[in-house]
């Protein structure tokens, strides 16, 4: 993003136009610190140092230069938009997301706060937000290759191939470089037969010395599915590592907190010293009706919520932090989970309040007839469903384990603790075994009404299993249901597997198979799961 502003000091801006307009940024950044220290409070100059310390991979001073730069030039949008993109890049998107929108309020006709607007939404996965956001700033500024590149990205991701064509066609057109726009043909051409072209395309992008970490970990993650495509599956685990390698060092903070895999450990060791018996049941003042579905990534939740989204009167979200307040009193040390334990009614309605709060920010209303909270990896949250909602049906997904193991290692998923388990063949293996684990002593101890649902059922008997679905929660079954493909067009599903969802049906299983040497290392870890889930073979 190249910043922009109102220059107004002579004696510094002039010298640094000319240095810009040389297209010697190099020059202008060091006037513009030299500026910045001299005391300086010309915004334009303050936008530009923190951009350049922002790409210089220093978000947080940029961060902190900006918001002394704000404190002499309240509501700057270019200010904003570059503390934006600081935050952004620290992975801080709700409160990038809060920057941008004030940006947005001061200057709408600023297309580079749509653009990153855009960015930030693309990069927490809710696609069709960050879409939206890319149309905007295309609207307001035709040649910006960037949001062209955003649309193109998104639509390649939703499986509309034809779109991404002709949106990254634009944006080559306007910047032939844009590796954005490049990775979106990519992904179409192996969509499409023709994975070979695109594993060349790819490994050409990847050897460009100037491609940045967060490009560079797309494209070899697509570099790893074109070589599947074409059965070269050593290459593509080594295509994979270093895609998640190079997600983990745009986001080393993250690493220094605690894995989600530690977190699951702590949480079922914890739960096993309690001791056998069900969790204490507190009736709940609240009697909306609600369910939770769960699992693991990439089990098959997307499919099951783009189904039940499809009858009337029922709401979903996928993937939201709707127990962010208990999680932060209850699951951070085990003083909380003691606290968790011995919680009376009085103790926990504040916290059924704040989830309900949650709810309506994410914009679910409470004449839902049936409001549906999706989310694979809300198992570290069954302690905390048992004791807040205690009559809530839970959906538990089932997939074969190594199915689901390969999917996760293979998939590109946005930086989050979660992905940062994701970092190898061995660290998926892991983390899935401690989740199971969790999974598995919660279920023994849950007080809700529970289903498993088996993925490779569902595919392969929809009617029967859609029937025991709707069942189970008191919704209508009607023939309506096996046309969700369709319907999915018209739901804004933000999930990795998006694009599959709108093909319609698809038996993804026994993909693991391909992979049997590369896996045969992690076949033991997983081999309880296999055997306890029934996927022996």
């Amino acid at each position: 993003m190249q910043p922009s502003g109102l220059p107004t000091n002579p004696d510094f801006s002039s010298q640094v136009d000319a240095a810009l307009a040389a297209g010697d940024v190099a020059n202008a950044v060091r006037l513009s610190r030299q500026a910045v220290a001299a005391g300086e409070r010309d915004p334009f100059l303050h936008n530009l140092m923190a951009w350049q310390m922002v790409e210089d991979g220093d978000p947080r001073g940029a961060e902190l230069s900006l918001v002394q730069a704000l404190a002499h030039s309240p509501g700057d949008p270019h200010l904003l938009t570059t503390l934006g993109l600081a935050l952004r890049r620290q992975h801080r998107l709700s409160e990038a997301l809060e920057v941008f929108d004030t940006a947005i309020a001061v200057a709408p006709g600023y297309a580079v706060a749509w653009l990153e607007r855009g960015f930030a939404l693309h990069q927490g996965s809710s696609l069709n937000m960050a879409a939206n956001s890319y149309h905007r700033a295309i609207a307001l500024d035709p040649g910006r290759s960037q949001a062209l590149a955003g649309v193109a990205a998104i639509a390649a991701a939703q499986g509309e191939y034809a779109s991404a064509r002709v949106f990254a066609g634009r944006a080559l057109a306007i910047d032939p470089g844009d590796a954005v726009a490049r990775c979106a043909v990519a992904r179409c051409d192996i969509a499409e037969g023709a994975a070979a072209g695109a594993v060349a395309q790819l490994r050409e992008l990847l050897a460009e010395p100037a491609l940045n970490a967060e490009n560079h970990s797309a494209a070899a993650s697509l570099l790893g599915d074109g070589l599947a495509r074409i059965g070269e599956t050593a290459a593509a685990v080594v295509a994979y590592a270093d895609a998640k390698s190079k997600l983990a060092a745009q986001f080393p903070y993250l690493v220094a907190l605690e894995g989600h895999r530690q977190l699951a450990d702590r949480l079922d060791q914890h739960i096993v010293a309690a001791g056998p018996g069900p969790w204490p049941v507190v009736a709940a003042g609240e009697t909306r009706r609600h369910a939770f579905l769960l699992g693991y990534q990439r089990s098959g939740t997307t499919l099951v919520e783009t189904i039940l989204a499809g009858i009337e009167g029922v709401a979903a979200l996928e993937e939201l932090p709707t127990l962010a307040a208990s999680q932060a009193a209850f699951l951070k040390d085990a003083d909380g989970l003691q606290r968790l334990d011995s919680a009376d009614a009085a103790t926990l309605e504040p916290f059924r309040r704040a989830y309900w709060q949650r709810v309506a920010d994410f914009g679910v209303g409470a004449n839902a007839k049936l409001f549906l909270d999706m989310d694979p990896l809300k198992t570290l949250d069954l302690p905390l469903i048992a004791r807040l909602f205690p009559a809530a049906p839970i959906i538990v997904m089932r997939r074969d384990p190594r199915d689901v193991v390969l999917s996760c290692f293979s998939q590109n998923f946005a930086a989050s603790p979660v992905a940062l388990a994701f970092t190898s063949l061995k660290d998926c293996a892991r983390h899935y075994d401690a989740v199971m684990r969790l999974q598995a002593s919660c279920l023994a101890r849950l007080p809700n009404p529970v289903l498993e649902i088996r993925y490779e059922e569902l595919v392969n008997d929809f009617d029967a299993v859609t029937r025991q679905l709707c069942d189970f929660l008191g919704l209508p079954w009607s023939e309506a249901l096996r046309d969700f493909s369709t319907a999915a067009r018209g739901l804004d599903v933000n999930t990795a597997s998006v694009g599959q969802v709108r093909k319609g049906l698809f038996d993804g299983g026994g993909q693991w198979r391909q992979f049997e040497a590369e896996m045969a290392p992690i076949l033991p870890i997983l081999a309880p799961w296999t055997e306890k889930f029934d996927y022996k073979s």
